[in-house]
């Protein structure tokens, strides 16, 4: 069978994406693990529109769904988001696009599809390309409990908004330290109302010392299609070492698992204490997955030529 040309379809209504792209998703539910719960969160009016476009492709081959992407961040560079895909996918997105007259910076998701589609961007604008953030996305095999700390793990409640928020953003910022780069723009951007809303469904624990300071948030998205992805994970600095982030999300994935739900959480590579903890408690690696920068001449691109 000679290869098939890859077909995409574009969506600007996130409920439209979520039908036509149902089965592709239900079919790998721990891959599109953002991409199922970003675009529910849009179809819900969670997330706001931004200044960039925003939209949903599905890619075929052969009339087959192979890959699904997004462009939903409203802030900061709105970078697209991309499951796994061939390299031919890649390079036909990262033409239309042009052909669209996306302005793109940055590029989100698996490799090595989002690196094929900066570096098809840079080529086309004269730009070069790093990649400015390495992630990992694991699932939980077997869960292993870990040594319990002192104190309890509890659900959020409305009265820790405030905190909730304040270590919902120190997370970006602190990991971003910890890795040596710049903060950037989150996929799920949160305020005091969806914050509360986050809270009223159980979706944030926090641990409690045994003085009754709360030293650590897990936070747990919805499930979908059957997969909770557990995130962010966050102590701060002064209470960092003593077991709060192990025991919380062993309480949280547990708690996933009775209901029947699959679990999943990202990790950075640059931080090897987190890979360590999560590995120890059970989780394995899925897939690599990149944030990729053009770090010049990005701008309004043009139709590309050969190469």
């Amino acid at each position: 069978m000679s290869a098939a040309r890859p077909t995409l379809e574009f969506f600007d209504d996130p409920a439209a994406f979520l039908v036509a792209a149902d089965g592709f998703l239900a079919a790998h539910p721990v891959l599109v693990t953002v991409v199922s719960t970003v675009t529910e969160r849009c179809a819900r009016g969670e997330i706001a529109r931004g200044p960039a476009p925003r939209w949903w492709v599905i890619v075929r081959e052969h009339d087959e769904v192979v890959a699904v992407g997004m462009r939903t961040a409203p802030g900061g560079e709105s970078p697209p988001y991309l499951t796994a895909m061939s390299d031919d996918a890649a390079l036909a997105l990262a033409g239309a696009l042009a052909s669209r007259g996306e302005s793109v910076t940055q590029v989100n998701g698996a490799l090595p599809a989002c690196l094929v589609v900066a570096q098809e961007t840079a080529r086309w604008s004269g730009g070069t390309v790093r990649i400015i953030e390495h992630t990992r996305l694991h699932r939980l095999d077997e869960l292993r409990e870990p040594p319990r700390p002192g104190g309890r793990c509890r659900a959020a409640t409305p009265e820790d908004v405030a905190t909730c928020l304040d270590w919902w953003e120190a997370f970006e910022v602190d990991a971003a330290a910890q890795a040596g780069r710049p903060a950037h723009a989150a996929l799920e951007p949160q305020d005091a109302d969806l914050m509360l809303a986050r809270i009223e469904r159980g979706g944030v624990l926090l641990w409690e010392d045994d003085q009754g300071e709360v030293v650590h948030l897990t936070a747990a998205n919805r499930p979908s299609y059957g997969v909770v992805r557990v995130g962010p994970v966050y102590t701060p600095a002064e209470q960092r070492g003593r077991g709060y982030a192990s025991a919380a999300v062993a309480e949280v994935a547990a708690a996933a698992r009775r209901a029947g739900h699959d679990v999943c959480l990202f990790t950075d590579q640059a931080n090897p204490v987190s890979n360590r903890i999560y590995a120890a408690i059970g989780f394995v690696p899925v897939v690599d997955m990149a944030h990729v920068e053009i770090v010049r001449g990005a701008g309004r691109l043009t139709t590309p030529g050969p190469a």
